[in-house]
């Protein structure tokens, strides 16, 4: 992995005329979120959580409009964002695919499903197939290492994973 300077300054983001945080969200943030914590900072991931289950991912402007809120900066909202591997700043697939990659999963095979997916989808991790369906991540331990390999597809978890496994589990999820 390479470090790559970004240009953050000069970078636009789209904007949509509609905000993320509708005024129903915001007044729920003021009533239930902010009053369990003693800076707004506190409020930061659950609202982040709030907008990705609402969208699906975090976006630019929602982050700039949840910085607002807060009364924060927008980088202290992308660094908390982009920190976390359970925040995606992109849309992704119908189904997210993470690879566990602990230890015990390293061990017992883990890189062999990566491998798999990623010849089977034509994608890398943290990217998402043409059609939408499909993302593919890797994720530190799941905290199932007595049953590793392991893998979560949209929460679920799945355990003692080979690749004839893990193809009948995609193989058997709808369009």
């Amino acid at each position: 992995m390479t470090w790559r300077a970004k240009p953050s300054a000069t970078t636009k983001i789209e904007k949509r005329d509609t905000p993320y945080l509708t005024p129903q969200m915001l007044d729920r943030y003021s009533q239930t979120i902010l009053p369990r914590y003693e800076t707004k900072m506190g409020a930061l991931m659950p609202i982040l959580h709030d907008v990705q289950h609402q969208y699906g991912y975090i976006a630019a402007q929602a982050m700039v409009e949840i910085a607002l809120f807060l009364e924060i900066t927008p980088g202290d909202v992308l660094d908390t964002a982009s920190f976390y591997e359970d925040y995606h700043l992109e849309p992704v697939g119908k189904y997210v695919v993470a690879v566990c990659q602990s230890i015990a999963c390293e061990v017992c095979g883990h890189q062999a499903l990566v491998d798999y997916i990623r010849d089977k989808l034509d994608i890398e991790p943290h990217e998402t197939t043409d059609d939408g369906k499909f993302t593919l991540l890797t994720l530190e331990c799941l905290g199932a290492c007595d049953t590793a390999p392991c893998a979560l597809v949209n929460d679920q978890r799945y355990d003692n994973l080979s690749i004839a496994s893990l193809d009948q589990i995609l193989e058997s999820l709808p369009d």
